[in-house]
């Protein structure tokens, strides 16, 4: 098995208290400081693991207050008063609890509460559920190729070239995971010790069993991580994994939004790299809790700021964007897919075409979202049978991309969390024209290797060989993202025109072949017209 270090201010802090729990709700209690506590910014090893400093450190992320564990002795203080505590919150700086009204005036009254939010009923006590999942699958009984799935985002080149994941850790959070711990797709993770056992929780349940509940989470690994010879391929599927279960399926509470920052903060401390999650959030079962349009603004939902402070830790967080698109009076992003340093990734048919329900942008606050989009229509996943089968939805574009990310990490280790963004962004189909539909495009792992590894040139186009001994000419612009499209001429050196193409680039097809077998020896001019530009260089063919 993978070990990491986890701290005693990231486990269960739970007490059985029936009689109590029977009449209570749940409430987040945060307190107003972290005076006293025995942790400094100086020494982090002794609050985080050596893995999660190193990731902080090669990307020049600081450690600071928010970092630090809350103060014991206020979680004991709330204890004491009567209240089961359950987990804390560095980032927030408070601890989930379950008790009466009584119980909660006495806590709310202790001198270092700042304030208590109501969160939850107990579990079980309301109906109602997910209205947001909008999956769709089918059964397959004749085992589906993953092959067109990982090729529209360049996956099984990555493949080809060795990158699968190793060595980079993905934390995954999602509603359960039934069927990973004895399904045959997933068995090399275990047998290579790639699951880390004492990391992964279910912050619904409050245990360290994760292989039960609801198959969603099990559908959304097999894309990153299955595994079955001539059969399936997971896109990322030599990782490590940390998986978590954060989504309450028969409910939906703001409690969720906080077991996912509690989930976020402790693959965080054991240093994960890339945390991907197929949830969204806007509307729960207590109406009071919604979100409006105009506070999915990256910076007001509670899963959304959990999202960018993970993501200003150096974690690459990739999120579905939801499957919204197709509801009236929502259809944009959900939480967390509209923070800003955030992977939102949108669903597009195997034609290309964005699918209805893929949730759009812009955010509040103006930006574009999705980011990318990936294949959402018919995907193929190993249930929690091991059958593979076909799901749709923003659900599962997400981990096409976050296996392509854990790529890129594979290839470029330095790369921080927000260059792999940015990236992304430059490289896709649509970087030069983003939209609300589509964001930057289809990202491809053969665009970012060209734009990572190509070499700069004095001139804003290179055209090569030259002298030309054979029949084809290369011509290539030193940013397709500046030069997306330009005439090409062939001019004789007595100033005839000889032909003349429209060419177009991006960072997947950075280069235009000429086929110039029709010339006779001799000297000649390849006149390029860009942005009203005109260059022009001399070309000798032997």
């Amino acid at each position: 098995m993978v070990y990491s270090k986890v701290f005693p201010v990231m486990v269960l802090l739970w007490f059985v208290a029936t009689s109590v729990l029977a009449q209570a709700n749940r409430y987040m209690v945060f307190f107003k400081d972290k005076a006293g506590i025995p942790y400094t910014t100086s020494k982090p090893i002794e609050f985080l693991s050596q893995k999660a400093i190193d990731r902080r450190m090669k990307q020049g992320v600081d450690i600071d207050e928010r970092d630090l564990p809350v103060q014991g002795d206020y979680v004991e203080g709330v204890r004491n008063a009567g209240a089961p505590t359950y987990y804390t919150t560095r980032w927030l700086n408070g601890v989930l609890i379950e008790c009466d009204e009584n119980i909660l005036s006495a806590v709310a009254s202790l001198p270092y509460v700042d304030r208590v939010e109501f969160v939850a009923p107990p579990r079980g006590s309301a109906s109602g559920g997910r209205r947001s999942f909008n999956l769709r699958s089918k059964n397959n009984h004749t085992g589906s190729e993953t092959e067109s799935q990982l090729q529209m985002l360049g996956i099984h080149a990555m493949h080809e070239g060795g990158y699968t994941g190793a060595g980079v850790t993905i934390a995954v959070l999602d509603s359960g995971y039934p069927g990973v711990s004895s399904g045959a797709a997933f068995e090399h993770i275990f047998s290579e010790g790639r699951f880390m056992d004492l990391v992964s929780y279910d912050f619904v349940h409050h245990s360290a069993d994760v292989f039960r509940h609801d198959d969603h989470g099990t559908e959304v690994l097999s894309v990153i991580a299955g595994q079955i010879p001539d059969a399936f391929t997971g896109g990322a599927h030599d990782a490590t994994f940390q998986l978590f279960i954060t989504e309450d399926v028969p409910t939906e509470y703001r409690v969720e939004e906080y077991n996912w920052l509690f989930a976020a903060e402790r693959a965080d401390s054991a240093g994960v790299d890339v945390i991907h999650t197929s949830l969204g959030y806007y509307d729960f079962d207590d109406a009071s809790m919604n979100y409006t349009l105009g506070q999915i603004d990256g910076k007001t939902t509670v899963v959304s700021r959990a999202a960018q402070w993970a993501a200003d830790r150096g974690i690459v967080v990739v999120t579905s964007a939801g499957n919204e698109g197709s509801i009236p009076n929502w259809k944009i992003v959900t939480a967390p897919a509209d923070a800003e340093d955030v992977l939102a990734i949108g669903a597009v048919s195997p034609s290309l075409q964005k699918t209805s329900s893929s949730s759009i942008g812009p955010t509040a606050d103006g930006r574009i979202k999705p980011d990318v989009v990936a294949l959402g229509q018919s995907v193929k996943v190993v249930k929690a049978t091991g059958q593979i089968s076909t799901s749709s939805g923003t659900s599962l574009a997400a981990p096409l991309v976050t296996s392509l990310v854990a790529g890129i990490l594979q290839r470029y280790p330095d790369l921080g969390s927000k260059d792999i963004i940015s990236l992304l962004r430059q490289t896709s189909s649509q970087a030069n024209t983003p939209d609300n539909l589509l964001g930057y495009g289809l990202p491809n792992f053969q665009a970012v290797v060209n734009f990572q590894e190509h070499i700069p040139q004095t001139d804003p186009f290179e055209i090569f060989p030259n002298p030309l001994a054979e029949d084809t000419l290369t011509i290539s612009p030193f940013d397709p993202n500046l030069v997306d499209s330009c005439e090409i001429e062939i001019i004789s050196s007595q100033g005839q025109r000889l032909g003349r193409v429209m060419a177009r680039f991006d960072w997947l097809n950075r280069t235009y072949k000429a086929d110039l077998s029709g010339l006779t020896s001799g000297i000649y001019y390849i006149r390029v017209l860009s942005e009203k530009r005109r260059h022009t260089f001399k070309l000798v063919k032997l």
